[in-house]
């Protein structure tokens, strides 16, 4: 009686968003429960029972963090991105493409779905440059260029891979890592990654999986409707900080 119940209240949503794409950024975060990690396989393959076709980016951020800890590797972060050197890219390769992407394919495949999983680098279809950020001086002085190692910023993507797994009846699982001119490996926010899949795939909706409820201010309150202009504020009085400046960007680019 309750599946009926749900079935009957979701199939307007059903309808609105048959043959259409849905990207969906699968939170390292969200991937540390069990039987939360088997009920979005669940809900993945659903959707792409009921004709909707999802397309899943995933972080993996924890993980990769535990393994640099076990190697005895501290991890460091400026504006919510991880700082990386050749050799915790050399673990973030292992983590992200290897370890993570590979169990969430398991677990969609064993919920009754047919995921490929897949990085930047197979076909080259995310190509990526060196990200360097800027800091700001006082005096007038010109900004700093802070260097994050193999931290890359999405120059393309080539969608057609995506698009023909889609069409295929497959489920794309996507690991956030680009590829250089040189054939350089960059390590990328997953939430930016998913933002821009969501433009170049014409995406109806973009759903950020995350284990916080959303933007608190100062006194945790949840902060709703925001816009381009308070969100800059925001992050200029510290409000919006850390892991939550890429999941905003991501917002406001797509």
């Amino acid at each position: 009686m309750q599946t009926a119940e749900i079935l009957i209240e979701a199939l307007p949503y059903i309808q609105n968003y048959s043959g259409k794409t849905i990207v969906i950024k699968y939170g390292g975060n969200a991937m540390t429960d069990e039987k939360l990690k088997q009920q979005f396989a669940q809900d993945i393959v659903l959707l792409k029972q009921v004709g909707i076709n999802p397309v899943v980016v995933h972080g993996g951020g924890p993980q990769i963090g535990n393994l640099l800890k076990r190697l005895g590797k501290e991890s460091k972060f400026i504006n919510g991105m991880r700082v990386t050197d050749s050799e915790t890219m050399d673990v973030v390769q292992m983590v992200l493409g290897g370890l993570v992407n590979k169990e969430i394919v398991s677990l969609i495949n064993q919920a009754g779905g047919k995921a490929i999983g897949l990085t930047g680098k197979d076909g080259n279809f995310i190509r990526a440059t060196k990200l360097r950020l800027k800091k700001n001086n006082n005096d007038n002085l010109p900004p700093e260029i802070i260097d994050l190692g193999h931290v890359g910023k999405v120059e393309s993507i080539d969608p057609s891979i995506v698009e023909m797994l889609d069409n295929d009846r497959f489920i794309p699982v996507i690991a956030p890592i680009g590829v250089g001119e040189q054939g350089t490996a960059y390590n990328i926010n997953a939430d930016i990654v998913a933002g821009k899949m969501a433009i170049v795939l014409n995406a109806e909706k973009l759903l950020l999986l995350t284990n916080t409820p959303g933007v608190l201010d100062n006194n945790g309150k949840l902060l709703t409707g925001l816009n381009t202009k308070g969100v800059s504020k925001l992050i200029q009085t510290g409000v919006i900080e850390g892991g939550m400046i890429p999941k905003i960007n991501c917002a406001l680019d797509a």
